[in-house]
């Protein structure tokens, strides 16, 4: 029997992005390899409910959402309740986006609204931990697609920040216990981001965010499959179990 990665979906893709190229959780399988590992699907914004027993579970993944982490939603709630116990037994995870910020959350920091505002677009990411197992192979600094308006505010105690982006020193977080968060999308591609921005082009624009300059400063990120990659690999390595 191959390793064991649950999906915690939180959430859906844009409607333009989705009828082209699937949805959230079909990107993060896309990227990894279908037949890397055995995929779940939880979809907890739905309702869905996540296991009771986690300890046969290899690696989990919490994706990306439309919902805001501060409003604190049932289903969010329950989910973050989840985590908070799931992690310190040492499986893989990996948040990204609202799944970074959720993880954050589980764990004792502060989520909110980014004082700095909406970020978007193919955004550097500044690696300020070489030695960490999953980013630091891509210091000092790669592009990845990013989009959000949240952002962690305040790390949960012993929280290591492993990357820093413009407007953002949390951007990257190892959480310990072979948990990560990351804002930015490493499942997006440059197609998916031009979805993203153009359906978002009316509530940019009454932001004073210039869809047009948007689009224009977009570019290819293939160090996002790179990261997902790399995390296939701890999950395969299994450092749950290893000294951390």
């Amino acid at each position: 029997m191959g390793k064991r990665v649950m999906i915690i979906k939180t959430g859906s893709s844009v409607p333009a992005a989705g009828e082209r190229f699937g949805d959230f959780d079909d990107w993060f399988i896309d990227s990894i390899g279908r037949d890397r590992f055995e995929f779940t699907t939880v979809n907890v914004y739905e309702g869905q409910p996540l296991p009771d027993e986690c300890a046969l579970l290899d690696g989990v993944i919490v994706t990306g959402s439309p919902a805001m982490v501060s409003h604190r939603h049932e289903w969010s709630e329950r989910a973050a309740a989840w985590l908070a116990e799931a992690q310190p037994t040492g499986i893989p995870m990996l948040g990204v986006c609202y799944g970074h910020q959720l993880l954050a959350h589980a764990l004792g920091g502060r989520v909110g609204p980014n004082p700095h505002g909406r970020r978007m677009g193919s955004l550097k990411v500044d690696i300020v931990e070489p030695a960490d197992p999953l980013l630091g192979g891509f210091a000092p600094s790669r592009h990845f697609q990013a989009t959000h308006v949240e952002a962690v505010l305040e790390p949960p105690p012993g929280a290591k920040i492993i990357a820093r982006s413009e407007g953002d020193d949390h951007h990257g977080l190892y959480f310990g216990q072979a948990s990560w968060g990351l804002q930015f999308h490493p499942e997006f591609n440059v197609e998916i981001m031009d979805c993203y921005i153009r359906s978002r082009a009316a509530v940019l624009s009454g932001e004073g965010i210039y869809t047009d300059r948007l689009l224009a400063s977009l570019r290819p990120t293939p160090s996002g499959q790179e990261v997902l990659g790399r995390f296939a690999e701890l999950v395969e390595q299994d450092p749950a179990r290893q000294t951390d």
